[in-house]
């Protein structure tokens, strides 16, 4: 195969963050900032929230700029929904060393 981009990671981790996001709009999806230091624009980022809102989701998230990281949040109801004030997140991130363009044999 080629055209695909491979490299070393320089750092894998895991942080907590406090997180209060604002409210979603019924059936919309919208994205939100935060700050959290340390991360670093082309770091992979997973996020999981402790706990499930029914009509909520979040499928998108990623590091916008140094320190901050974007979420795309979901919902999928007919209500406005705000997500749970000042729950604690887990973000997992992955920083690349360098990206080549490579062959996976």
């Amino acid at each position: 195969m080629s055209g695909i981009l491979m490299g070393n990671l320089l750092a894998i981790g895991t942080v907590s963050v406090t997180l209060s996001p604002a409210l979603i709009a019924a059936n919309t999806s919208a994205e939100q900032t935060f700050t959290v230091p340390g991360l670093k624009v082309g770091d992979f980022v997973d996020v999981n929230k402790p706990t499930a809102q029914a009509g909520l989701a979040i499928f998108g998230e990623r590091v916008s700029a140094a320190d901050t990281l974007a979420i795309t949040f979901g919902n999928f109801t007919g209500s406005g929904i705000t997500p749970t004030a000042s729950q604690v997140y887990l973000v997992r991130y992955a920083r690349p060393e360098s990206v080549q363009s490579g062959v996976v044999a």
